[in-house]
């Protein structure tokens, strides 16, 4: 992999010298034992009373320290506090662990992690890794550890003692990281000999709801105050970031969303600068078909004129007994120099290159949360330890931009690499990273406003984004999509805008896909012969839709009605669009014809009367939001409290995302996706924002935090960000240590 320079990493050193954090730890053991010895405990005891937690009457944690790794002290112990499951649960994952607790079904998925991340490899790069970042994780793991030697109450499921080296293997803090685009089917076919290893839940496809999120920015000339404005709206899985603020001494003061687990805002903002990540349509991820020959009785692979060796190493993946006791799987697995083989295609072993730079992601995952205005942004950038994201950047001097990814490979745009490509051709290899600017980006565009809601950087500003001619196609990979088409059509020729009116944007309720499909819909039926049976049968569904203004709302019944036909139709034609590689949206529009569309609106009326009673239902009896209990899989159920939600799939075009289907045992829909965290920032002389999370900061049903915003999140009823310390006034109903 193309690593960084100690030229490029003296340099960068020296331009964050200002920002570097004093080393408050001198700590470097790399004990495995569990066991807590009284060092350890004195340790934990007087990085406590450096820290001060005090939750608002939000049960938001606001985490102060002497220094940053004493802040990270504490909002790891914080963020333990609120949900230890969901903590340990993505270090399972992230370590290649999670078969320890759930046994057997999560074989393959271990496997995959530890194709990537070796324990002993992080354990080398952890000893590398600069004091100041030393420091950041021992206080990360001090933290998981106080708080469970002072919750005995508290069983981790694996996880008894957290080591430092521990928080180089999740180090960026994306819903689902580059390794998860390596099929477990696959793996489990190559390296298990069963293709149907693992388990299929079998589900339409309409209800894998688009992962991603939106990101806006305004400029100072067209807001009422002169100020800039960002709108952060991460659409993830419901829970998975805690929402909190972390302020040292030493300049450190960052609010928004962290990774359960992680020590760093990913998405937020400080007194100068915010910043939102948006899932990248950047080609980023390449599979090489190797071809694979027998020499001297060893495996190897053709590149160029030269045969090289396979390299092959062994993995032991352990997992937990349906009798309680553990086991252990076995693996020999292989690898060329462009990555781990994944799977098999055509004869040929396919390998995968990613981006494996743990301790440069922890670097600027952690440094650009202290960068104070867009060029110490920049530089932080150069690490270019960053794969999947897009980035909306604003700051208080009045500077808004658009960032591709950092992390983005130079190669041969000859070929086609949203397929495997030939690895025995050495023109295939990637060379080198990209420099900064040679990637799609903007910088204060002349029209005042930028966004991402993960479609492709050329419509970003309107007529001043970037132009696909410019660059190699391997730079997107994704296209338009219908909340860009909403965003622009938004965005276009507003003025004055205020954090109130930014709010009533990522809430607009128009829904473009459907603005496109249901009049095709309608002219199907339009068409039909006067005495087609399907006339009378449709006549009042179609009047429904005929007058509808594309708009969701908790009222709407043509919003049911057209959720319904679309989830339907896109569960017909789906595999049919993938075949053709085509646009889904132009598919069902065009090429899956009159019939299919007719027939997709009969089902759904008919589902709609099966289950409710009629196929004129209001939506928000459908569309709900439940949470039951702290598990990270709810058992929804109709029978017990719900909210109504107004927003849809962000599949038709709404900016505000709500991923809902059916659920084993109910007819309503209950969202588990979507908005997850919503702010909206205002850069002024004074940093201001309001934000909401979806459901509570508390993973436990029994605190008052568990579902309080829920109402408020689903009516898009943002509130006040307490930043300032004045703020908190009034507003407070906890001041303590960790673990007092």
């Amino acid at each position: 992999m193309p690593a960084r320079t100690p030229t490029n990493t003296a340099r960068l050193m020296r331009c964050m010298a200002p920002m570097l954090m004093p080393v408050a730890l001198l700590a470097t053991s790399l004990a495995t034992s569990a066991q807590v010895r009284t060092d350890d405990s004195t340790r934990w005891q007087r990085e406590a009373q450096a820290v001060t937690i005090t939750r608002d009457d939000w049960g938001i944690a606001h985490v102060h320290g002497k220094t940053d790794a004493d802040a990270v002290f504490g909002m790891a112990y914080a963020q333990a506090e609120d949900d230890f499951n969901r903590v340990e649960t993505n270090y399972l994952n992230a370590m290649g662990r999670l078969a320890e607790a759930e046994g057997e079904s999560a074989i393959w998925q271990d496997l995959r992690q530890k194709l990537f991340i070796d324990p002993v490899q992080l354990q080398a790069l952890y000893a590398k890794s600069p004091a100041w970042l030393q420091a950041l994780m021992i206080a990360w793991a001090d933290g998981l550890n106080h708080y469970l030697a002072t919750h005995p109450d508290v069983h981790p499921r694996v996880i008894t003692h957290f080591e430092p080296w521990m928080a180089l293997s999740f180090t960026e803090g994306s819903i689902g990281g580059d390794i998860e685009r390596v099929s477990l089917d696959d793996l489990a076919a190559f390296y298990g000999g069963n293709p149907g290893a693992v388990a299929s839940t079998q589900a339409p496809s309409s209800w894998d709801e688009p992962t991603g999120s939106n990101g806006i920015a305004i400029a100072p000339r067209l807001s009422a105050d002169g100020h800039a404005l960002l709108l952060i709206n991460p659409h993830t899985s419901f829970f998975f970031r805690s929402e909190l603020q972390m302020s040292s001494d030493a300049g450190l003061d960052a609010y928004g969303a962290v990774t359960w687990g992680q020590f760093f805002v990913y998405q937020g903002f400080n007194r100068h600068v915010g910043w939102m990540h948006t899932s990248t349509g950047a080609d980023v991820v390449d599979q090489f078909a190797e071809t694979i020959v027998r020499r001297d009785k060893q495996l190897a692979y053709r590149y160029g004129k030269d045969l090289r060796p396979v390299t092959t190493r062994e993995i032991v993946v352990p997992y937990r007994g349906k009798d309680g006791a553990m086991a252990e799987r076995r693996f020999t697995v292989y690898a060329t120099h462009h990555g781990p083989i994944v799977r098999a295609k055509d004869g040929r072993w396919i390998a995968v290159a990613l981006m494996n730079k743990p301790i440069e992601a922890l670097e600027q995952s952690w440094l650009r949360t202290r960068a104070t205005d867009y060029a110490s942004y920049m530089k932080v950038a150069g690490l270019k330890a960053n794969s999947s994201n897009n980035t909306i950047f604003a700051d208080d001097k009045g500077e808004i931009a658009y960032l591709h990814p950092q992390f983005i490979p130079r190669r041969d745009d000859r070929f086609d690499y949203t397929q495997p490509v030939d690895g025995s051709d050495p023109a295939t290899d990637w060379h080198g990273l990209h420099a900064l600017d040679e990637a799609p980006h903007l910088l204060n565009p002349p029209n005042g406003w930028l966004f991402n809601t993960n479609n492709w950087p050329y419509s970003a500003a309107g007529a001043d984004s970037p132009k696909q001619a410019d660059y190699p196609r391997y730079m997107d990979t994704s296209g338009e999509n219908p909340r860009g088409i909403h965003a622009t059509r938004v965005l276009s020729g507003q003025r004055d805008f205020t954090l109130p009116s930014l709010i009533t944007s990522a809430f607009d309720s128009y829904l473009p896909a459907f603005a496109q499909l249901v009049p095709v819909l309608i002219r199907d039926y339009d068409a039909l012969p006067a005495n087609d049976p399907l006339r009378p049968r449709l006549a009042g569904p179609i009047a429904l839709l005929r007058n509808w203004d594309d708009r969701w709302g908790i009222a709407s019944m043509p919003t049911s009605l057209a959720v319904f036909w679309g989830n339907t139709l896109w569960d017909k034609v789906h595999a049919g669009a993938n075949s053709a590689h085509a646009s889904i949206y132009d598919y069902m529009a065009g090429q899956a014809g009159p019939k299919a569309r007719l027939d997709a609106l009969v089902e759904a009326t008919d589902r709609l009367q099966e289950d409710f009673g009629s196929w004129g239902v209001p939506w928000g009896e459908i569309n709900r939001f439940q949470r039951i209990d702290g598990a990270i899989v709810q058992p929804f159920n109709d029978a017990k409290p719900s909210i109504p939600v107004p927003f849809v799939s962000s599949r038709w075009g709404s900016l505000a995302s709500f991923g809902a289907h059916r659920w084993p045992g109910t007819k309503r829909y209950y969202g588990t996706s979507g908005n997850s965290f919503v702010a909206v920032v205002e850069f002024g002389d004074k940093v201001s924002a309001r934000a909401i999370t979806a459901g509570g900061e508390s993973g436990h049903p029994d605190s008052a935090h568990f579902k309080d915003e829920a109402e408020r999140y689903t009516t898009g009823n943002l509130r006040t960000v307490y930043f300032w310390p004045e703020q908190l006034k009034g507003h407070t109903e906890r001041v303590y240590h960790p673990g007092l």
